[in-house]
């Protein structure tokens, strides 16, 4: 099709009918001629729209339930010939083919399919479309000639266009629709082949393809000068997360940093069952805290590092009540200065959801109010819908690492204790708190946690040494009596008399050693209680 020659005859045949009759409609008025399949020749008819059917191009029925329709030379011929090709022009009048300029093809919707709970293999089989990607691949290599739209939000586009163009689609239009094309068919045969090899029960297979669809386009990326855009899974498992959060009215546009340190917030604070508060900068926790009143995590979570906390980001696992809110307030307020802190803002507050009321204040409270903080809204936990196929995707220049995500926490029936003294329940506690977080926390790490929060943390040094020695001057005081995660066993008992030196009582670490007995004698010398996970936690 030239940029001046008219589109004269369309087919139509969509699963998602939104804005269609109303396309097809405008088609028409501009003297189209319309080809169309099974429902949705039947939608059009029934609006008034008169149709050709498929079969009275092919000669043929559509047949096995719908399955064989479109897969026929009368309509591919009709889209693949180039009409500036004599033979082309030739082969399609000594077979009876009439051109077809435009196609409007939606897919049948695997992937909602899928999703449902209870959905079947036939179903799943049911729902992969082939005459559709067939069309769709045809008209976009062929778009020279051809218009493909494939989805309803282009439909005002190409009428407007049309128009405009004495009822052609223009050069530069085909191009675009044909890119969006083939990456619309790209996504979907990767969730087929995705959600098939799930089935399989294979974990890395020879061929991976991970269908993502690009959200928005962000400021930028790590740096200004790096340019980013934000891109989600196209497969939606309903597990809780920032890729699927809603973002509340109000508060500017969410950076790269800002989805990198909410994510790594939230997927910590998903780990409780009891009311947790998480505070995030640079993507490490600066503090945690669990309690029986989230106002209480959360104050305790904030206090364990509140120059840290500045500029970060906020976690909840319970929704964000007025008096939550008023806490948060609190931290810039009267009793955050008292800690020394010299003023608060958050980047994101996350959380299932928010009260209307904690909104209000959040954005208008005088001295605080911040119009410009992201509010996340994820819907209510539930931990069934975690997505354990999804993979943890790790880029380097010239490829990527795969790996299964690692969602293993504290394992009570795992835990061994090594010493002669055993923790008390309450230390038992704070260990598992202190082992929940170092997990995500960068390597090396050393988390040190009291009466059920996070006192220090000493994050992605060279040696553990050195993060133990940050953890501790964080913690200061608090040190004393307080509980030692390591993310990676002892290899010298360095780290135990560190430890010792400054108060702390009990410790949980992978074991794993040649040198466990070492650090066994160290804690057992200075009356401390150690636990072995047989379990480690890199995070790079």
């Amino acid at each position: 099709m030239s940029q001046g020659s008219k589109v004269k005859r369309a087919l139509i045949s969509v699963s998602d009918k939104t804005g269609v009759v109303e396309f097809a409609q405008a088609l028409v008025r501009m003297g189209v001629e319309i080809i169309s399949t099974g429902g949705t020749a039947k939608a059009l008819s029934q609006a008034g729209v008169k149709v050709i059917g498929i079969e009275d191009v092919t000669g043929f029925p559509e047949m096995m339930n719908g399955r064989v329709k479109t897969l026929h030379p009368k309509i591919h011929g009709g889209l693949l010939a180039l009409r500036d090709n004599p033979e082309h022009v030739k082969a399609m009048t000594d077979n009876g083919i009439t051109g077809i300029d435009l196609v409007c093809v939606n897919l049948y919707p695997f992937e909602q399919t899928v999703a449902k709970p209870g959905c079947t293999l036939e179903d799943a089989i049911e729902n992969i479309d082939i005459g559709g990607p067939s069309m769709v691949r045809s008209a976009a290599k062929n778009y020279k000639f051809v218009a493909i739209v494939t989805s309803p939000c282009q439909y005002d586009t190409i009428v407007n266009e049309m128009k405009a163009n004495g009822g052609s689609v223009t050069d530069a239009t085909r191009a675009d629709l044909a890119r969006k094309a083939y990456a619309l068919t790209a996504g979907y045969d990767a969730a087929i082949s995705g959600w098939l090899t799930k089935q399989a029960g294979e974990t890395f297979p020879q061929r991976v393809s991970i269908a993502i669809q690009r959200g928005e386009e962000l400021r930028y990326g790590e740096n200004p000068h790096q340019k980013a855009a934000y891109y989600r899974l196209a497969r939606n498992s309903g597990e809780p997360c920032v890729a699927h959060a809603k973002q509340l009215e109000g508060g500017k546009q969410i950076s790269f940093n800002n989805l990198m340190d909410t994510n790594a917030a939230f997927e910590l604070v998903k780990e409780f069952d009891r009311p947790a508060a998480v505070v995030v900068k640079h993507m490490n926790p600066c503090g945690c805290a669990v309690d029986s009143n989230i106002v209480e995590a959360y104050r305790k979570a904030y206090c364990a590092d509140v120059v840290s906390a500045f500029g970060g980001i906020l976690a909840f696992n319970k929704p964000v009540t007025e008096e939550l809110a008023d806490a948060i307030a609190e931290s810039y307020g009267r009793w955050g200065k008292a800690l020394g802190a010299g003023g608060f803002f958050a980047e994101v507050i996350i959380a299932p959801s928010f009260d209307p009321a904690a909104v209000e204040l959040i954005r208008t409270r005088k001295r605080w109010g911040k119009e410009d903080v992201r509010l996340l809204e994820t819907g209510p936990f539930d931990r069934s819908r975690i997505d354990c196929s999804e993979y943890d995707v790790r880029g380097i220049v010239g490829g990527i690492l795969l790996q299964q995500r690692d969602l293993v926490a504290w394992e009570a029936d795992q835990i061994k204790c090594v010493t002669k003294r055993k923790p008390t329940p309450q230390e038992m506690t704070d260990l598992e708190l202190a082992w929940t977080v170092v997990k995500h926390v960068k390597s090396n790490t050393i988390v040190l946690a009291k009466d059920s929060a996070v006192v220090g943390v000493g994050a992605g040094q060279m040696n553990r040494v050195d993060s133990g020695m940050l953890a501790i001057r964080q913690a200061k005081a608090a040190a004393k009596g307080a509980c030692m995660a390591s993310d990676a066993f002892f290899p010298f008992p360095d780290n135990v008399t560190q430890a010792a030196a400054a108060g702390i009582v009990a410790i949980v670490q992978p074991g794993g050693s040649k040198n466990d007995q070492a650090s066994i004698d160290e804690c057992d010398k200075n009356k401390m209680a150690m636990v072995f996970t047989g379990k480690r936690h890199f995070l790079h």
